[in-house]
């Protein structure tokens, strides 16, 4: 049993994050601290320019949001939105705050994904702690 779980959530259409949720609530103690984590990449400068200027931090508060009602459904859940690359965010969150267990919900790999790697193959790879894809 675990005491200290990471649950990165992506809001892509094709991941389910009811999974490791659900994966979170059977693999953690009943007191165990759960943080759900979603990562907004940083938008390049020249596509910036062309948004309105609250979109981002309009943006962030919808996500919080959403993370917030997600957390309210679990024990002892918190919600925290970073800014960053995903694979490297999520790591140096690991790092500075030693969950023994991330949770993360992953696509079936395509090509681009040979090339390029995924968000999980990276946590995979480079986690300190165990790490629980779920598809």
């Amino acid at each position: 049993m675990y005491h200290n779980i990471l649950v990165p959530i992506s809001f892509d259409s094709e991941r389910d994050v009811s999974g490791p949720l659900k994966l979170a609530q059977l693999l953690g103690t009943p007191e165990a601290k759960v943080t759900l984590l979603h990562v907004v990449e940083h938008i390049p400068d020249y596509a910036i320019s062309y948004m309105p200027v609250e979109y981002l931090s309009e943006a962030r508060t919808a996500i919080q949001a959403e993370l917030d009602e997600m957390a309210s459904k679990l024990p002892n859940a918190t919600a925290e939105v970073i800014e960053g690359h995903s694979g490297r965010s999520i790591l140096d969150w690991a790092e500075a705050n030693k969950p023994d267990l991330i949770i993360l919900a992953s696509h079936r790999p395509g090509m681009q994904d040979i090339f390029l790697g995924s968000t999980a193959t990276h946590v995979v790879r480079h986690a300190q702690c165990a790490v629980h894809v779920v598809r």
